[in-house]
C-alpha cells in the first residue's frame, strides 16, 4: 500500500494544526468566510480564545471544544469536527454554545452587551436525514413570520456524507473546502492543482497536511491521535453490537412467549435452536 502524502484534516491534530493557530488564522477566516458568505457580513480578524469552557457543576470536569475564536466586533464562533456519530450531539452543540454565550459575562456583566455565538460542526456522518444538502444552517425565528428577532445564536452543519462530488466537478471554493476535508489524505499530488486552481489558501491547508513537513515526533502523535479513534470506533460497534444482540434475544423471548414455532422464530432472528430453546420460561 502506497503511502499517502496527505494526512487526514479530520484528525483532531491535523484539524487543529490547519485552523487553530495564530499563523493560519487566514485560513480559518477564509473557511469562515466561504462558509457564511450568504448569512453573514465578512470577517476581517479573529482571536483565538480557550477552548476549555468551565467546568460543569454536577462532574467539576472541563468540557473542550476544537476551535473557539472572536471576531473584532466580539461575536464568538465554535468550530468542531466531528467524526464519530455521537449520540446528542445536536443537544451538545446547543450546550456548548450556551455556555461560550454565558461565560461572556465572566468579563462583561451586562446582558444588552452580549454578543452572538455560532457554532459550526464538520461532521463525518449523516446528522439529518430528511435534508438532502452538505450544508444547513439553523437560526432562531419567529414560527408566524420567520423573522429573526432572536439573533444570538446560531448553528450550521457540514455533512460530508452527503458530498460526493470528485475533483472534476468542484466549481466554488465551498466544493473545494468539502473536497478537502473529505478526500485529502487521499489526494494524488498529481491532481492537487487542478483541485486547487487559484485559491492559495486551499494550497496551504494542502501544505499543512504534508506528512513530509512534519517532524517525527508530530508523526508519532498523529498516530497515536489516529489508534485512539479507531479505539474508540471499535469501543462503539461494540457497544452497538452487544445493544442488538440483546434486543434480538429479547424479541425472540416474547415470540416464545407468543408461543411462536421455534423455526419461525429462527428465520426472524438469526438465533440458533439451541439459544431460542434456552429462552423458554421455566415451569414451576
Amino acid at each position: 500500500m502506497t503511502l499517502s502524502k496527505f494526512l487526514d484534516p479530520k484528525n483532531d491534530l491535523a484539524f487543529k494544526r490547519i485552523f487553530a493557530t495564530d499563523r493560519n488564522k487566514d485560513i480559518l477566516i477564509h473557511f469562515l468566510n466561504d462558509i457564511f458568505a450568504r448569512i453573514a457580513d465578512p470577517i476581517l480578524e479573529v482571536t483565538f480564545i480557550t477552548t476549555e469552557l468551565e467546568p460543569e457543576i454536577e462532574s467539576q470536569r472541563a468540557s473542550a471544544v476544537d476551535i473557539m475564536c472572536k471576531t473584532e466586533s466580539g461575536e464568538r464562533f465554535i468550530v468542531e469536527m466531528q467524526v464519530a456519530r455521537e449520540t446528542g450531539f445536536e443537544k451538545r452543540a446547543q450546550f456548548y454554545a450556551s455556555k461560550a454565550y454565558i461565560e461572556q459575562r465572566t468579563s462583561n456583566p451586562k446582558y444588552r452587551d452580549l454578543k452572538e455565538v455560532t457554532f459550526l460542526a464538520i461532521a463525518n456522518f449523516q446528522l439529518f436525514r430528511a435534508k438532502t444538502a452538505c450544508i444547513s444552517h439553523h437560526h432562531i425565528l419567529d414560527i408566524e413570520t420567520h423573522q429573526r428577532d432572536l439573533k444570538d445564536f446560531s448553528f450550521s452543519f457540514i455533512e460530508l456524507s452527503k458530498f460526493h462530488k470528485t475533483a472534476e466537478q468542484l466549481h466554488s471554493i465551498t466544493d473545494k473546502w468539502l473536497y478537502f476535508f473529505k478526500h485529502a489524505d487521499d489526494t494524488d499530488p498529481k491532481e492537487l492543482a487542478q483541485i486547487i486552481g487559484s485559491d492559495l489558501i486551499i494550497k496551504r491547508a494542502y501544505d499543512e497536511l504534508d506528512r513530509y513537513a512534519w517532524s517525527d515526533d508530530e508523526l508519532r502523535a498523529y498516530e497515536t491521535s489516529e489508534m485512539h479513534h479507531i479505539s474508540y470506533l471499535a469501543t462503539l460497534e461494540t457497544a452497538k453490537e452487544e445493544g442488538e444482540a440483546i434486543g434480538i434475544e429479547k424479541t425472540a423471548r416474547k415470540l416464545v412467549g407468543l408461543g411462536i414455532d421455534f423455526e419461525s422464530i429462527m428465520k426472524a432472528t438469526g438465533l440458533s435452536l439451541e439459544k431460542i430453546e434456552q429462552l423458554k420460561p421455566e415451569r414451576n
